[in-house]
């Protein structure tokens, strides 16, 4: 019911100017894990088993698979539950950092007096706020971890590990917050912003409130994270004037969402402020700040809770259930996977594959992602939970934009065989227990289709018509698609306009042998086509078919570029630090 309150939140967003007298040695010995084991502890003590329907659904698909003629399962590979491991011990904040979360707690409190139903999140930002400062301390002053190399496992996914190409700065211009963001225009007759954020997430709140239709398809406004988190969107647009209008909302109309995007916020301006003033540090040489980070795989996970847990709104009966969050954190690795060597070069401290972890673990991770992938192309996957669609969505949006590097580094030297290939025979999973109890991988050889549906039929008579040379591995790609999703009713015409521009040039560009210069052009042609196409995956009677379609192509299908972006060579740490 409305509310009459109005949130007069303590300013978070002044710079702190660079003190020049911080140490370059600890001046605190290392302290107790307690930040990220009372993370840990609070994000599993709130977790929400699976549901019924969610188990039933996985049931259903995995009958429907057996009676397909799926091999039996081959290779096992078992991951532990994240938050079960132990948590690494930080240095306590600086002056500078406690000062940043006494201004934090604050506004915290503010909100909290205001609007108790959203307490829980409260506390989650605090105590991710404050593992984030003494991470970011102890990496500027202790000497980095050596990461296990990756030689030393011999499993079915390190052996497939690919040999990461070399970048540098300037292969990453096209990423530079000072760059135009590009159009991708998300409503073909309503204007909007031409912003490929925008554009991602209107369409995961599009795919996944067309039944529920809960009212949240259109409230770019009410989540200021977007507008804190990225600011080459907000040239035109007076952030100031946007904070007054949501506290005015909330004070006409309480919402619950709307406070909780008051809480990401605030989060979202203190983990600005605190990788502004570390990376300022560095390039004013008062400190080196190595090209690996403190995060074990505890610590990276709950920080990446807090770091995409609102950015996909659910309802609060889901917003703790183990898929949905299990779900947030997988989106996060496929897009730390794609953007690695960007975010080495910035100075991101929360990217996955620069954090203190064996590379076998980060394969387990990648590997998941790319089972949860398939698991998003089964129609069983989809019930009426909010936030089923999101891999899929994600994973869609990062092949259509350029941004990411999903085609970039994708282009291998040399197309790889699929006879034996491990990541083809990777089963689909939802891996829930991830966080909490692990999960399992399972390969075994992959079921296929005995005929192809009409509309899959003619994107595979197309390819064979243009690009004969391709076809056999995009017509048997396409015959693996429809044992998982079944038969497929999505809009041939546009669909073919995407795939022969994206999957199919990778394909043949990868055939042709390693040419960096290729590859971008393909990354640049993928933005190009999302301008023009984006709009189709929002149309009701077929958005959710091509979704799953390029879903899979993009994520699952072979030679798996989305895999080979999981490489990663250190280089100089410099760039924007707006894009860390």
């Amino acid at each position: 019911m409305p509310q009459d309150v109005r949130l007069d939140l303590p300013s978070g967003g002044q710079q702190t100017a660079v003190d020049s007298s911080v140490p370059t040695q600890p001046d605190a010995r290392l302290r107790s894990a307690r930040e990220g084991v009372a993370l840990a502890r609070f994000l599993e003590s709130h977790l929400g088993a699976r549901t019924e329907e969610f188990r039933a659904g996985e049931e259903a698909a995995r009958r429907r698979l057996d009676a397909l003629g799926s091999g039996a399962a081959g290779t096992t590979l078992h991951m532990e539950g994240a938050l079960r491991t132990a948590s690494r011990a930080f240095l306590e904040p600086d002056d500078e950092g406690r000062a940043r979360l006494k201004r934090l707690d604050a506004a915290l409190s503010v909100i909290e007096a205001a609007f108790p139903q959203v307490r829980t999140d409260i506390e989650l930002c605090r105590l991710t706020c404050a593992m984030l400062e003494g991470a970011w301390r102890t990496r500027a002053l202790t000497p980095p971890e050596d990461a296990e190399p990756a030689a030393d496992c011999a499993c079915t996914l390190c052996r497939a590990l690919p040999e990461p190409p070399a970048r540098t700065l300037a292969d990453y211009g096209w990423r530079q917050s000072a760059g135009q963001p590009l159009t991708v225009k998300t409503w073909p007759y309503h204007r909007e912003l031409d912003s490929v954020l925008t554009g991602g997430w209107s369409l995961a709140r599009q795919i996944n409130d067309h039944e529920l239709d809960l009212g949240l398809r259109y409230l770019f406004e009410d989540d200021i994270l977007l507008f804190h988190e990225y600011k080459r969107v907000i040239d035109t647009i007076d952030t100031g004037q946007l904070t007054r209008l949501i506290e005015d909302r909330l004070a006409e109309n309480f919402s619950t969402n709307s406070a909780r995007a008051l809480v990401c916020g605030l989060y979202a301006a203190h983990k600005r402020s605190v990788d502004e003033y570390w990376l300022q540090q560095h390039a004013a040489g008062e400190v080196v700040l190595p090209q690996t980070n403190p995060l074990g795989r505890s610590t990276y996970s709950a920080l990446q809770m807090m770091d995409c847990l609102f950015w996909h709104v659910s309802p609060d009966t889901e917003l703790w259930q183990e898929e949905h969050l299990t779900s947030l954190l997988l989106c996060r690795v496929v897009d730390d996977m794609s953007d690695v060597r960007a975010d080495a070069l910035t100075g991101e401290i929360s990217n996955f594959w620069l954090s203190a972890m064996p590379a076998h673990t980060k394969a387990l991770h990648a590997a998941s992602a790319v089972s949860l992938i398939k698991f998003g192309c089964l129609p069983e996957a989809h019930t009426a939970m909010w936030n089923s669609w999101l891999m899929t969505s994600t994973v869609v949006w990062m092949g259509l934009t350029g941004r990411h590097a999903l085609w970039f580094d994708g282009i291998t030297q040399g197309l790889p065989p699929a006879e034996e290939c491990a990541l083809c025979d990777l089963q689909p999973g939802a891996h829930t227990g991830i966080l909490t109890h692990g999960a399992t991988l399972t390969f075994a050889e992959r079921p296929t289709a005995a005929s192809l549906s009409p509309r899959t039929a003619e994107l595979s008579a197309r390819c064979r018509a243009e690009h004969p040379g391709t076809w056999a591995l995009f017509d048997s790609e396409l015959h693996a698609f429809e044992a998982l999703h079944g038969p497929w009713y999505g809009d041939t015409d546009s669909m073919w306009e995407i795939l022969r521009r994206t999957y199919v040039a990778a394909v043949e560009a990868s055939a042709a042998g390693a040419s960096t210069d290729r590859a971008r052009e393909i990354q640049q042609d993928s933005g190009a086509v999302g301008a023009e196409q984006f709009h189709t995956l929002h149309d009701p009677r077929t958005g959710r078919e091509n979704t799953a379609l390029l879903a899979y192509l993009f994520g699952c299908a072979h030679p798996h570029f989305l895999w080979n972006a999981t490489g990663y060579r250190p280089s100089e740490l410099e760039g924007d630090w707006l894009d860390g």
